[in-house]
């Protein structure tokens, strides 16, 4: 049974700013960023085989994650010369405000940041359309691909989404049992105009 919400360690989350997000918005950047999160740390030759990128490429982009704090050394993982790298938050957290601010760089940066982010989704479910077939029903009968519409003030949305979030991380950390496999959970609230 989950704890109740609120009661659930919460997760380390960094807060973008002008500065971080231009650091951080380029698809590779965080795709790396997202493996590392998901997967747990790793080295630039591990990510570029598994992203299907150069290592040398992938050692470029962990050092700019790393100047602007999203990745640290990982250094109980390496032996020898291999530098491991690991996330150093949980998640990130947008600030709707960057989409209006007045450095059109930084308008920019977070016009990449929030289209990575829904290819992303994309991406993962996609991917787990065209494997489901190879997970046992009883994760085929527990995944949802849902949609609802609401009728809501901006003040109920920011409600929902809040409770939505409580309800999530208190789930975070339950006892592993032994079918326990990682669940990759999407939100997505957004108004939208009739006939748009």
């Amino acid at each position: 049974m989950p704890e109740e919400p609120g009661t659930a360690k919460q997760p380390t989350v960094r807060t973008l700013d002008a500065r971080s997000l231009r650091g951080l918005a380029h698809p590779l950047r965080m795709r790396m960023l997202a493996a590392l999160r998901q997967d747990g740390p790793a080295t630039a030759s591990q990510l570029a085989e598994r992203l299907g990128e150069s290592s040398g490429s992938t050692s470029y982009h962990l050092r700019q994650l790393a100047a602007h704090g999203f990745v640290e050394d990982a250094p109980e993982h390496g032996k020898g010369r291999e530098r491991w790298w690991r996330a150093a938050h949980d998640g990130t957290r947008f600030d709707e405000s960057l989409t209006s601010d007045d450095d059109p760089e930084t308008r920019g940066a977070a016009d990449v940041f929030l289209h990575e982010i829904a290819a992303i989704h994309a991406q993962e479910m996609n991917t787990w359309l065209g494997s489901a077939h190879g997970w046992p029903d009883t994760w085929r009968r527990a995944s949802d691909l849902s949609d609802f519409t609401l009728q809501l003030t901006p003040e109920q949305s920011g409600e929902l989404i809040q409770k939505m979030h409580a309800l999530v991380n208190s789930y975070r950390d339950l006892p592993r049992a032994q079918d326990t496999e990682t669940v990759r959970v999407h939100t997505h609230a957004f108004p939208r105009r009739n006939g748009a």
